[in-house]
């Protein structure tokens, strides 16, 4: 039997995690436990590498840590954004190395700003999302670095998204129309007004996204999915309108692009079907790409370059270790070791996460991954199907702490990419409309009817646990098919879609109309809300149940866990309710991680007989 991880090592800090390269190449910054709390250091890069010894903390946090940061195009300061105590409303700070001075650069009262671009060819500025004026939308500032001036340059009329040329000046907008759609906006200067460049149909916003103007300002780089299943690498010309595909795949949507620092053309795309596939358009990377390769077996993830160009910061996904990171030079096609983010786990032995594909009772093809618990077979385990949340994100292959936790424990970990996921093209996510509690739950429980039939899951002892709409699966597990499962953990989930919808941050108001199509309208759809709700459902619950939420949670309110609670309570089912009152959408804080993975695995043993770490 193997050894048990500690939980510290697999939901503590990590040691050293997300490298980040300054622009002139001088300097690595990354972050780092600093008194327990996470913050960002920064190093000198010498002719021998990074100098380590040399390394400090440059910002001072001590309460939830420093998770989201960059560095300024000016090599100078390092920019980081904030909330407190998980309430999502994030201000942004930055650090001045040469004088160690830290700002709030958006000293405003629950407000939610974020970086909308910077560029090298503005290196003293940056363009700022910020809700002060109407919580919904956020204008368009523009921050001076030198000075910490803030100055409103667009006020947002109903817009939910901008995009800035390599000028830093906004040129594209995304407005939303009532029907779920999108009006891609653009302009030829910050003078000149706005057209409709294009229109993200409903169906397509899934599987689109816009993602930047070419170096030259004349071309629009977007994923979409016109006249397509999947979302395709396309290029856009601003003066015509005619669209050029660069890359694609009949089957999984492109993941993303490596551009060139200075024109922007794509030079490599990613695509995620099990795992991610590279295709190089620019030869002059192609050989950096197999050299990249060769430094490691897992999918390398382009983590940042300097402005000349010659050294990239590369980590690998990994399944069965901790994440690497090199440090790659171009001019000798060689890379050197950084780090690993938590080296303490190469002690211990590691489970493969294994893709899987099954069909559901409908035909449809679903696919997901499981991790098997590592010295105990393959068939007849005590399972924990682990959902994940969104819904309009996927599971991927790669070190994940929940599977590597479960599998040790003794337990066949299940993750289902169901109907409603991204990454498989636009009808796949279609196919989850109005299939809250729906199909997409006929997916999770035909997963486990796949495990049990392939002989690897004990039918009796399979546990459904999840965050966010993960939590929400999990309850509606248990109280719409309580049959198939013995146990259910929801972290964060909702229990009533009407009051969840009734709920939702005011930011995401631009939005709303895809929100609706997705699950359903509070206003039109009370009873079919209300049926797809686990808490209309509450008295048919039979299965113990461990529920967990944060107090600050903007997303999924506190009286989204509260009212499921009561209704357990007060029909006698077997529960356990934490909250966290200094948490908000997951637990940040290493001590509340513990707390909650503690009561978790004491929970799963106790109904599915795995181990336990004392």
């Amino acid at each position: 039997m193997v050894e048990l991880i500690p939980r510290s090592v697999l939901f503590g800090n990590p040691e050293r995690i997300s490298p980040r390269i300054c622009p002139d190449g001088t300097r690595l910054a990354w972050i780092a436990p600093r008194d327990g709390v996470l913050n960002v250091w920064v190093a000198p890069i010498g002719p021998g590498g990074v100098e380590w010894a040399a390394a400090q903390a440059v910002t001072e946090d001590t309460d939830r840590g420093v998770r989201v940061f960059g560095w300024a195009r000016d090599a100078r300061h390092v920019l980081y954004l904030q909330d407190a105590g998980g309430d999502e409303n994030w201000r942004l700070y930055d650090v001045d190395l040469p004088t160690m001075e830290r700002r709030d650069l958006t000293p405003f009262e629950g407000i939610h700003a974020n970086i909308i671009a910077t560029s090298k060819r503005r290196p003293a500025e940056v363009l700022v999302g910020i809700n002060a004026d109407n919580p919904q939308l956020h204008d368009v500032y523009r921050l001076d670095l030198s000075t910490g001036s803030l100055v409103k340059e667009i006020a947002n009329p109903g817009y939910a998204g901008w995009v800035a040329d390599e000028d830093l000046v906004v040129r594209c907008a995304l407005a939303p129309m009532p029907d779920g759609s999108f009006d891609v906006l653009v302009r030829d200067s910050a003078d000149a007004g706005w057209r409709v460049l294009l229109t993200i149909p409903a169906e397509d916003v899934s599987s689109s996204d816009v993602l930047a103007f070419s170096g030259d300002g004349t071309s629009l780089l977007m994923i979409s999915a016109a006249d397509a299943n999947t979302g395709r690498l396309t290029r856009i010309d601003l003066a015509t309108g005619s669209a050029t595909v660069l890359g694609s795949d009949p089957v999984a949507d492109v993941a993303g692009a490596m551009l060139h620092p200075d024109t922007n053309d794509p030079q490599i795309v990613m695509i995620l079907r099990d795992r991610m596939s590279y295709t190089v358009l620019d030869p002059s990377v192609e050989d950096d790409l197999k050299a990249v390769r060769a430094l490691h077996p897992g999918d390398p993830v382009f983590a940042g370059r300097d402005n000349d160009d010659r050294t990239w910061l590369i980590g690998f996904t990994n399944d069965t270790g901790p994440i690497p990171y090199y440090m790659y030079d171009r001019a000798t096609r060689s890379g050197s070791f950084l780090f690993e983010h938590q080296p303490a786990l190469a002690s211990y032995e590691l489970a493969p996460m294994e893709p899987f594909s099954f069909t559901a009772r409908d035909g449809m093809e679903v696919h997901g991954y499981v991790t098997f618990p590592p010295g105990l077979g393959r068939s007849g385990l005590p399972a924990v199907l682990n959902v994940h949340g969104g819904p309009q994100v996927r599971d991927t292959w790669g070190y994940d702490a929940e599977a590597q936790w479960l599998a040790n424990r003794g337990y066949l970990c299940v993750q289902v990419n169901y109907r409603g996921s991204t990454g498989y093209g636009k009808a796949f996510v279609a196919a989850g409309d109005r299939e809250w509690g729906g199909k997409m739950h006929d997916d999770l429980v035909d997963a486990v009817a796949f495990a049990a039939a392939q002989g690897w899951a004990d039918p009796a002892r399979v546990a459904i646990y999840g965050g966010s709409y993960g939590g929400y699966a999990a309850l509606v597990g248990a109280a719409f098919t309580p049959d198939v499962f013995c146990c259910a953990v929801d972290i964060v989930g909702p229990s009533n879609l009407k009051t969840l919808l009734e709920t939702i941050p005011p930011y995401w108001a631009p939005a709303v109309a895809q929100l609706y199509r997705r699950v359903g309208n509070p206003e039109t759809d009370v009873e079919f809300l209300w049926s797809r709700s686990p808490l209309s459902r509450a008295r048919d619950i039979r299965i113990p149940l461990l529920i967990a939420q944060g107090a600050n949670d903007p997303r999924v309110k506190q009286a989204e866990s509260e009212q499921i609670v009561a209704a357990l309570q007060e029909a006698g089912i077997e529960h356990e309710y934490m909250l966290f009152p200094d948490e908000g959408h997951g637990f940040a804080k290493p001590a509340n991680r513990i707390k909650f993975y503690t009561a978790a695995e004491r929970f799963l043993a106790r109904y599915l007989g795995g181990r336990f770490e004392e």
